[in-house]
């Protein structure tokens, strides 16, 4: 199996179907959706249709918090987050807001467990962004199922790796893009795999990972897109600026 993982994409459809393709030319065979499907983004109905389809064909998939979001938009604006939330809401068709009403919260696959944020409370979306988070996750991972050595995650909008050593210490690598990792089922792994389609390092490319199971190995993309129809389809939103500028920056 070639597992391609997408998280955090945001409504970005340009992103998404470049990951996609990208994906489908590496030979994945099994694809899967980490959360964060919509929010910040111009295109929600169009990613959702995506989705869905590829969801009917199979695709592995788990609901973050903008997911969330979309479904019942905050009364009282609390953060950037929430704002274009009701916007979301607005595009969304009676078929869309019932898919992500049913999207569990963790999916599991033999030795494999999807969560959007962390297996620890996965229903407060903490932020894996150190190592003591990282093994909160991987602890609780084990606590669901102890044959689990692979916890593939999002909500971060950066790519790292997390793995427990021999002795149980936790260490943390950052890959390189485009470079197999190999990642042995003697360990125990954590991958968080970036943004689809809000990177937030400056590097304006796409994120996604590719996991082989035959080959034990992790391999993180950087995709090239046309962001410009991306932030376009923002722009003509009427949502605000500032969600325009964190694509044109990358940020």
């Amino acid at each position: 199996m070639k597992l391609a993982l997408f998280s955090d994409i945001h409504a970005n459809i340009q992103a998404l179907q470049a990951c996609m393709e990208h994906a489908r030319s590496q030979g994945a065979t099994q694809l899967a959706f980490l959360g964060d499907l919509v929010g910040y983004g111009g295109s929600p109905a169009a990613v959702l249709d995506t989705i869905m389809h590829a969801v009917q064909e199979g695709a592995w998939i788990v609901r973050g918090n903008h997911d969330d979001l979309a479904l019942h938009p905050p009364s009282h604006i609390q953060h950037t987050g929430e704002q274009g939330a009701q916007w979301t809401h607005d595009q969304l068709a009676p078929v869309h807001t019932q898919f992500l009403a049913q999207l569990p919260l963790l999916d599991q696959h033999g030795s494999v467990l999807l969560v959007h944020a962390s297996a620890h409370r996965p229903e407060r979306w903490p932020y894996v962004e150190n190592s003591v988070m990282a093994e909160r996750s991987m602890t609780a991972a084990s606590d669901i199922d102890p044959s689990i050595r692979y916890v593939f995650s999002g909500h971060v909008h950066q790519q790292s790796l997390y793995y427990l050593t021999p002795t149980a210490k936790l260490m943390r690598f950052v890959p390189q893009p485009g470079v197999p990792i190999p990642v042995p089922t003697h360990r125990q792994w954590l991958a968080i795999v970036g943004s689809c389609g809000q990177p937030r390092d400056g590097d304006l490319r796409a994120m996604y990972a590719l996991y082989d199971d035959s080959a034990a190995t992790m391999t993180f993309h950087r995709i090239a897109y046309d962001h410009a129809a991306a932030i376009e389809a923002v722009q003509k939103s009427g949502m605000p600026s500032t969600f325009a500028e964190r694509l044109e920056q990358g940020r």
